[in-house]
């Protein structure tokens, strides 16, 4: 599994954003799908909701190849 560290200066990134910025998908409706077809976890939850605020700490991993860890960026 890839580990991708992104650093963030606002308190959250909406999920679809994060994974633009981490280069993982092209495009929000990719992110939707990705959702929908329960390929992403929250901190080992599943993520339901299209917008979700994705805040430091937090370890979102999808379909298993990617595990994106979100950290506070000075």
């Amino acid at each position: 599994m890839e580990k991708i560290k992104i650093g963030i200066k606002t308190d959250y990134i909406t999920f679809s954003n994060l994974m633009k910025y981490a280069g993982v998908l092209q495009t929000g409706g990719q992110a939707i799908e990705l959702i929908e077809a329960g390929l992403v976890t929250l901190n080992q939850k599943p993520i339901t909701e299209k917008r979700k605020k994705v805040y430091p700490g937090d370890i979102v991993v999808i379909k298993g190849q990617y595990e994106i860890i979100v950290e506070t960026e000075e």
